[in-house]
């Protein structure tokens, strides 16, 4: 990993946005609602509610997007992820 977050930070990869529902209903890309989710891929010292592999929900608009050898990857504090994906 080319990224080694400081402090709280978390490094993650953003995982495709769901297009449709369980339900079978279709979400426009402009959707409010969409949860933004992604997977771990590294831990800053500070950061003691998640680890690497798993999978988070966080805030869209708190996070920073990075682009290291080709893949993308953001940065989000711990405080703005809103919960783990099991």
């Amino acid at each position: 990993m080319a990224l080694k977050p400081l402090g709280d930070y978390v490094v993650a990869t953003p995982e495709a946005a769901e297009t449709k529902t369980a339900s079978g209903i279709y979400l426009p890309d402009n959707a409010a609602e969409k949860p933004k989710t992604a997977v771990v891929e590294a831990v800053g010292p500070n950061a003691t509610q998640v680890k690497n592999g798993d999978r988070i929900i966080y805030k869209d608009y708190t996070s920073t997007t990075a682009k290291v050898g080709g893949v993308e990857y953001i940065l989000v504090k711990e405080e703005d992820i809103l919960a783990t994906v099991k």
